[in-house]
């Protein structure tokens, strides 16, 4: 049996290979603690699981549903992106609801891309910008995102003759895996950079709710004329705890839209009515969840981050989103301090390289663990720091 050539160019998931070297551990009796993925701990909101659990006894519900939601649902993303952003919708051409944005944002490069067209990915980003584009067989030109730029990507440096060939331009804010922010003034260099072009920007937001010290991310669909060029991907994922329920939506350009609309009528058959349903109700009543879960991830944010500088590895506190983007000591690869976190303490963290080459130097720390696995997690950390003569693992130079 032979792949496709794709499947050359085709890197297995990041978190597959971690979860198969977290298995291989426990499997010998050893306890591990998580740090690596930014699945939330907390439960979906009571308000949401009853909704689920009703629209479930429905037998209206239990039919096909419709590649491109329900009128309701469309409608209930429009009012909260008004309500949170100012920003106003079409429910009928600009909303297309996702089985989780992960899936559509794989599949938008199979709406505009073409074998040698480019796409524009951050690096390092989340693994999917590029897998996608790999499958639908274009080209990925990376840009760095470096902490002198506060990880935010020098458009002003992409080669003409690259730009010339470039169809999407993907950014991600609050990123991942950096933590990074950015604001609106960043954004609009990206409508003007985009108009000049010619290109699709897409805009991952998952993280906009996830925020500390009063912070409030922004929107792209925020900038001037931004829905002109460009869409944004969100999920009720990180927002509302429903990693598993797997409903998100992309919002903005009505030709991009509606693109996307085509190709996922091809593939599947639409996000189940009692999913949509909870997400109604997700989105148009009380957001107190939202507050009590960011009040739990920015006690968990300042303890990693004491903990961190305490041992020597160098961690901002970030603004917003699940993820502590830390140096590894002196003398270490990515990889090297990975693999010693894992192999003499059971702590699982992310090696920056996972994200891509200008990784390297990272490792990501998710916030998405219990409270006492948490403590836990940070005990064996502190141990690292006191005790690292007992490790087998040696201080490169």
């Amino acid at each position: 049996m032979r792949t496709s050539r794709r499947m050359d160019n085709l890197a297995p998931y990041l978190f597959v290979e971690i979860n198969k070297k977290i298995a291989a551990k426990k499997a010998l009796g050893e306890e591990i603690i998580n740090f690596s993925i930014g699945d939330p701990d907390i439960p979906t909101p009571e308000n949401v699981i009853n909704k689920i659990c009703q629209s479930a006894n429905d037998p209206s519900n239990h039919r096909y549903p419709e590649t491109f939601g329900l009128p309701e649902l469309r409608q209930a993303i429009a009012n909260w992106y008004k309500k949170r952003f100012n920003i106003i919708l079409d429910p009928a051409n600009e909303i297309l609801p996702l089985q989780g944005s992960k899936e559509g944002i794989a599949h938008m490069a199979l709406c505009f891309i073409d074998p040698g067209d480019v796409v524009l990915v951050p690096d390092p980003s989340y693994p999917v910008y590029t897998g996608g584009t790999v499958l639908a067989g274009g080209e990925v030109y990376y840009m760095p995102l470096l902490q002198k730029n506060r990880f935010l990507p020098d458009l002003g440096v992409i080669p003409e003759d690259i730009l010339r060939k470039t169809k999407i331009l993907w950014i991600n804010y609050p990123n991942n895996p950096t933590g990074a922010v950015a604001e609106i003034d960043f954004f609009n260099r990206v409508v003007e950079f985009a108009r000049k072009y010619e290109l699709l920007v897409c805009h991952d937001g998952p993280y906009s709710e996830v925020a500390f010290d009063d912070y409030k991310p922004v929107s792209f669909l925020q900038a001037e004329g931004a829905k002109d060029v460009g869409v944004e991907f969100h999920s009720l994922s990180k927002s509302y705890n429903m990693t598993g329920w797997r409903i998100g939506m992309v919002v903005g350009n009505a030709e991009a839209v509606q693109a996307l609309n085509t190709v996922k009528s091809n593939l599947d058959s639409g996000i189940p009515q009692a999913i949509q349903y909870a997400a109604i109700e997700a989105l148009n009543n009380s957001q107190e969840a939202i507050d009590k879960h960011n009040a739990i991830y920015q006690r968990r944010r300042d303890l990693v981050i004491e903990v961190l500088n305490d041992i020597g590895v160098e961690a901002k506190p970030p603004k917003a989103g699940l993820y502590i983007w830390a140096k590894v000591p002196e003398g270490y690869t990515s990889i090297e301090f990975t693999n010693d976190l894992l192999d003499n303490l059971g702590i699982v963290v992310t090696p920056g390289t996972g994200y891509g080459a200008h990784g390297e130097g990272y490792v990501r720390l998710s916030l998405t663990i219990p409270d006492a696995n948490l403590v836990k997690g940070l005990s064996r950390l502190s141990a690292w720091k006191n005790d690292k003569d007992k490790f087998k693992a040696k201080v490169r130079k």
